[in-house]
């Protein structure tokens, strides 16, 4: 007589066990949802981004003797370094935190796949630095004399660059928060790797200013595409090593 077995009192049932493609989303956005809560209470990451942001446009502005005739040539760069490293700040405090209070060693035990904990960090990264950029973008165009009609083609390209920066800048972020200069490591690591995301990018920004038709320039848009989509899988499937190490 075959005898019946009987589950666990303590065992999960599997119907709590998130399964399939929405349970993967729901893992992603209660790792966004954690960062979030995070930055809420402490404030860190998006003051200091946005002051220093804040700081280099100013600087600029006030440094460079920008007649009109040289406005648009110093604007572009002026923008994306402002960015770069505004975005370097937050991405170097992005894992810091969670590796002094013990955070991370639990999302690595805990039963979540790899990709999952960096496409949550990724997408945490992208807001954040997304909106340091819904309130320096606006400075930047009344401090360099821009059209605002120039606003919805440059939020496009700016989006674009950021996601591409997040993506190859968290995954460098999990590398240099396991060295003991991780604040020089980070920069020293991911520049030399976005030249061609910054490269179009200031290229598209450039056409933007000067009116230039995105016909014009639709190479160095394929280009910033491409960098998002090759670099970002590339992250992803090199995540899991990378944190395990």
């Amino acid at each position: 007589m075959t005898e019946q077995v009987q589950p666990l009192p303590n065992s999960i049932p599997t119907s709590a066990v998130p399964r399939g493609f929405g349970g993967y989303v729901r893992k992603v956005l209660a790792i966004v949802g954690k960062d979030i809560a995070t930055e809420i209470r402490t404030k860190e990451m998006i003051s200091a981004m946005f002051v220093f942001s804040l700081l280099i446009i100013f600087i600029f502005n006030f440094t460079f003797d920008l007649r009109a005739e040289n406005l648009q040539t110093v604007a572009p760069g002026v923008l994306w370094v402002a960015i770069a490293f505004a975005g370097m700040l937050g991405l170097s405090r992005s894992f810091v935190l969670e590796r002094d209070r013990g955070v991370l060693d639990g999302l690595l035990l805990a039963p979540v796949d790899r990709s999952a904990i960096y496409f949550g960090k990724m997408i945490g990264n992208v807001l954040f630095i997304s909106l340091v950029e819904l309130f320096i973008l606006p400075i930047f165009v009344i401090l360099f004399n821009q059209a605002a009609a120039t606003l919805p083609l440059l939020c496009g390209v700016v989006i674009l660059g950021t996601i591409g920066f997040a993506g190859v800048g968290t995954l460098f972020s999990a590398m240099a928060v396991h060295t003991r200069a991780r604040e020089v490591m980070l920069p020293i690591m991911l520049f030399p790797v976005i030249v061609p995301l910054l490269l179009a990018a200031v290229r598209l920004t450039s056409a933007i200013l000067d009116n230039i038709p995105l016909a014009e320039v639709s190479h160095w848009l394929a280009l910033l595409i491409a960098f998002d989509a090759i670099f970002i899988a590339a992250s992803f499937m090199l995540f899991e090593y990378v944190v395990e190490e």
